[in-house]
């Protein structure tokens, strides 16, 4: 039996605050999550909604992983800044791949860092 997680990568060329950083993985998170379908939303709750938060090295990094989410059939929600704090607007922040199995979800993210 398989274990559901969502992973979230944050751009770290950017130079985002921890507090940004956590808005937009907030964002991340609460977007993929309503992509999933339900049996993979309810299962996600059932199990605590594990979450991990990973650094990419740049928006190119960020497509690459949401092509490849979408290849496996995992919803993937991509954020893009409204631009009134820190960064342009249209900026390109963060990635949340899952809720899935994360077996899947390691096939496309498990060389990642987390972020620290």
């Amino acid at each position: 039996m398989f274990v559901m997680k969502q992973i979230i990568a944050v751009r770290k060329d950017i130079g985002l605050s921890k507090g940004k950083t956590a808005a937009q993985v907030a964002h991340a998170s609460l977007g993929a999550f309503k992509k999933a379908g339900s049996e993979a939303r309810n299962r996600w709750e059932s199990e605590g909604e594990k979450k991990v938060v990973a650094g990419v090295e740049d928006e190119d990094e960020l497509f690459e992983l949401k092509t490849n989410a979408e290849n496996l059939g995992l919803p993937a929600y991509l954020v893009k800044d409204a631009g009134r704090t820190e960064i342009p607007s249209g900026t390109t922040t963060a990635l949340a791949i899952g809720p899935g199995p994360d077996e899947e979800i390691d096939k496309i993210t498990g060389h990642l860092s987390l972020v620290k």
